[in-house]
């Protein structure tokens, strides 16, 4: 049976229903492949049996019958607040098995949030439940702390109390805030490495994460998990073959999140997520698969890998996405000091142009209609830019911002895939900053699966143009292998390139502080993800001065 078939007959009814009468003209073909219709979210979430709430009907367990641990796939928070964050777990004692040792049943599970590691002063206590329809997911809206302070959580169920994880709330919306640090992680591709940068990050003196995409990849993973050679141990096949149902990505979400060093930075930090595409499919565009299938085949598997990408992150409650769809874009914001705006350039982007890959630009990528953020996404950015009143505006996105050409001479070639291939919609995006007197714009990137620094330039072919903000690339947690320090295209890349100021291929993650005067981002590879252990330096270090956009070494 190939893995198209393996959808429940219930739900591949319903898609295909749904665009059948699309073609009728019953219901607009266009709303259904866009992901915009209420009709075919609606169907396709009771297709699949999971509603927006749980199913309160379904029996409880008895938290005491359980016998093994549920907690294997640790805690998380995430999206801080100035009163309050969201909390994650979800219950596996089994994880490798499409149930995780669960029964269909819901079950009680209490929380509460500390001021001190040791939990001697409680602060906020309550119960959630893990239901089944959810995969025994737990997601806490967290409310009532004060501002600006550290947290400890756990969780309990039955006589388990879970890892304890520490968390931080934002500060109070207007305070007078000096300095935040952060920092930005993308691309952790199992098969590739170790997370040991993770391990790493756990380790480092942070407010908050920013993860960019590509959390899960959804190919297969060999017995052995693919680079990193076990002999220890010996993977199921379930994880053998690329993730397509609801099944396949739970399980992969359970492989990665099972993973120490993934379990440890969740602990250690709050994070603040956004996808990319291999949370997917690689290099989908909005309702538009990779290959050749269906409309009804990807709006299947689409609506598979978000329900599993919410279920596993510490997203709010109500983010649950309603079949193909969810409103992942957000802001959050850091008293006076800083606005993050939260991209989602996947889910509404325009086909890539020319086929994808690398193309020599031309009236097709260049077409002022294409988008990559899509209208609505685009306008509620460039409003949010224009009500800002904070000194630092950061944009956490998935796919290169500035201009990456491949040769200095005429020819040259652009991703497709990243804002080079959507011009107009970066050229709105940069007339916004400047319409709304952005002083300090700051991007955020993953997806290359290398480290970059940029300038944002007015005009690309003018290395003398005004500065309208920087740039900064994260490279992947493992995506890729080992890396090494200057790629065999450095050279070509940074004379073809001259607002890019520092480009690596190692592995790692990126740190960066805001300050009231100045921001310093600080590129943190690791020496080898293929083995266990790896050390972790410094590979470089810049700053951009506040009112005064550009990046120069430390």
């Amino acid at each position: 049976m190939t893995a198209a078939h393996r959808h429940a007959p219930e739900l591949r009814a319903a898609a295909q229903h749904l665009t059948a009468l699309a073609r009728t003209g019953s219901l607009p073909r266009r709303r259904v492949l866009s992901g915009a219709s209420a009709a075919t979210a609606a169907v396709l979430a009771f297709a699949v049996n999971l509603p927006v709430a749980g199913a309160a009907g379904a029996a409880e367990l008895d938290a005491g019958r359980l016998t093994a641990d549920p907690f294997t796939l640790g805690v998380a928070s995430g999206d801080p607040r100035p009163d309050g964050v969201f909390l994650w777990t979800r219950l596996a004692p089994d994880p490798y098995v499409p149930d995780s040792g669960l029964p269909r049943e819901r079950v009680a599970v209490s929380w509460e949030v500390a001021r001190d590691a040791g939990f001697a002063r409680i602060v906020a206590r309550g119960e959630a439940t893990a239901h089944p329809e959810f995969h025994h997911s737990v997601h806490v809206d967290v409310r009532g702390l004060d501002a600006d302070r550290v947290y400890w959580f756990r969780f309990r169920t039955g006589t388990w109390i879970s890892p304890a994880g520490r968390t931080r709330t934002a500060p109070a919306s207007g305070a007078l805030v000096n300095r935040l640090r952060f920092a930005a992680v993308s691309c952790q591709a199992y098969h590739d490495g170790y997370f040991t940068a993770f391990r790493h990050l756990a380790d480092e003196d942070l407010d908050v994460v920013f993860h960019l995409g590509d959390y899960l990849y959804e190919y297969a993973v060999s017995a052995t998990g693919g680079a990193r050679a076990y002999t220890d141990r010996t993977l199921p096949a379930v994880f053998n073959r690329e993730t397509v149902t609801l099944d396949d990505y739970r399980l992969r979400y359970a492989l990665f999140k099972s993973d120490p060093d993934l379990i440890a930075a969740h602990a250690a930090h709050p994070f603040v997520v956004t996808w990319d595409d291999h949370e997917t499919e690689n290099n989908y565009a909005g309702a538009i698969p990779e290959n050749a299938v269906s409309p009804e085949e990807f709006l299947l598997r689409r609506a598979a890998s978000y329900r599993a990408y919410w279920e596993n992150q510490p997203l709010a409650p109500l983010m649950a996405p309603t079949g193909p769809d969810v409103v992942l874009y957000r802001r959050l914001g850091y008293g006076r000091l800083a606005q993050f705006d939260v991209l989602d350039t996947r889910q509404y982007r325009s086909d890539q142009a020319y086929g994808d890959g690398w193309q020599v630009p031309g009236p097709k990528s260049e077409d002022p209609s294409r988008t990559l953020t899509g209208e609505t996404q685009e306008r509620w950015l460039l409003d949010g830019w224009k009500s800002s009143a904070a000194t630092w505006n950061v944009v956490p996105q998935q796919v290169t911002f500035a201009r990456r050409r491949t040769a200095p001479t005429a020819g040259y070639k652009l991703s497709m895939d990243s804002w080079d291939g959507y011009p107009a919609s970066r050229q709105r995006l940069l007339d916004g900053v400047e319409a709304a007197g952005l002083a300090n714009l700051m991007v955020l990137s993953g997806d290359v699966h290398t480290g970059h620094a940029y300038d944002i330039k007015k005009d690309w072919d003018d290395p003398d143009s005004r500065t309208l903000g920087t740039e900064i690339v994260a490279t992947s947690i493992t995506s890729g292998k080992n890396g090494r320090d200057r790629p065999a295209d450095w050279d070509t890349f940074m004379a073809a390139n001259p607002h890019m100021k520092f480009y690596s291929g190692r592995r790692g993650y990126v740190t960066v502080e805001l300050g009231l005067t100045r921001a310093r981002a600080d590129f943190r590879t690791v020496d080898v993800v293929t083995s266990p252990g790896g050390a972790v330096k410094t590979a470089a270090s810049f700053v951009t001065e506040a009112g005064s956009p550009g990046l120069s070494p430390a």
